[in-house]
């Protein structure tokens, strides 16, 4: 009883605007992070329980396993093998995350919109003029993970990551009602930039492309501007906190990034992943903002408002889709690409 009645006052958007951010949002985000990595039955279940009668979505059933020694153990919980398929068109850009499809588009003057009639900078985004550079007249889609969702994220195509941008900020909540009150909310909250750098998908017959710009040690001799300013597809995933959720987790690094995080704001790394390979989690549900350059484009079913879950398709690489083409015409092309799915 008690709990409908919590729940339909929050669900008016004065009143949740500010029960969920005009208090302590750090603070509430540090106890929340306490609270969720104690290792207690009564609390993990007391916890579970009152977070069902807000969130009656909330579903195991894809679990790897339903027993949790911690309600952090609940967030970050793995998946069931074969739970989540991964396009395998070498031409399709996949979702890296289970989420809720919110602004996307096409990049416009180095702008994107967070919602009716607020946009914010790409550079703001990204601090970083070059990789913004990237990514203009690209395009970009929102994905907002859901508390109730699973919380690790993916390789939306095979790729090698050399750098992590890590930028401190605030803890604003990133749901709708925030969004459309909270001018650059995304530039203003932590988040972790990481640059993806692509890797074609060849077929088992096939011989790598020599790139005359490494030398025969396979040491790149461009210097760090050059590697940026690169030709070919460029894909950028933005991780960006919320209240209550502020640690990311990511395997190429040995540090974890959150609101303790005192390190480097440039994170030196070097991890290269197969499509639909782990790359990290986030300790509770918050957005991930997944930029790509104008030879990216959206996929047919992409709007807002849809669900998406990992391994769907994302974008599709118009410059392999031309390849397969030529592939098929008989072309010389050294990369040939399989047909795409349906």
């Amino acid at each position: 009883m008690w709990t409908r009645m919590i729940g339909r006052l929050v669900q008016q958007e004065d009143l949740n605007f500010l029960l969920t951010n005009r208090i302590p949002r750090r603070f509430a985000t540090l106890f929340l992070g306490w609270w969720s990595r104690i290792e207690s039955p009564l609390v993990v279940g007391t916890s579970l329980a009152v977070w069902k009668q807000f969130a009656p979505e909330l579903d195991f059933s894809e679990a790897r396993t339903t027993e949790f020694r911690s309600l952090r153990d609940c967030f970050i919980r793995e998946l069931r093998p074969g739970a989540r398929p991964i396009a395998s068109a070498p031409d399709t850009i996949v979702s890296p995350c289970d989420a809720i499809v919110g602004a996307c588009g096409r990049i416009e003057a180095g702008t994107l919109i967070q919602a009716k009639d607020l946009d914010y900078a790409l550079a703001d985004l990204l601090g970083d003029e070059a990789l913004a550079r990237r990514h203009q007249g690209g395009r970009y889609v929102t994905l907002r993970l859901k508390s109730t969702m699973y919380h690790r994220f993916h390789a939306p195509t095979r790729c090698r990551v050399s750098e992590v941008i890590h930028i401190a900020g605030d803890t604003w909540n990133v749901n709708p009602i925030a969004l459309a009150r909270v001018e650059r909310l995304f530039c203003r909250n932590e988040r972790a930039v990481i640059p993806l750098r692509l890797e074609p998908l060849l077929g088992p017959h096939l011989e790598p492309r020599v790139d005359p710009r490494r030398g025969a040690d396979g040491h790149d001799r461009r210097d760090r501007r050059d590697r940026q300013e690169e030709s070919g597809p460029a894909l950028t995933l933005v991780a960006i906190a919320a209240i209550g959720v502020a640690t990311l987790r990511l395997h190429c690094l040995d540090s974890t990034l959150g609101l303790r995080y005192a390190g480097p704001t440039r994170i030196a790394c070097d991890a290269r992943y197969e499509k639909g390979q782990e790359l990290g989690w986030f300790e509770q549900g918050s957005t991930i903002v997944v930029l790509a350059s104008p030879d990216l484009v959206l996929a047919d079913r992409i709007r807002e408002g849809r669900l998406v879950k990992v391994g769907e398709p994302l974008l599709i690489d118009m410059n392999a889709r031309s390849r397969e083409g030529l592939d098929r015409a008989g072309g010389t092309v050294r990369h040939p690409i399989a047909a795409a799915s349906p």
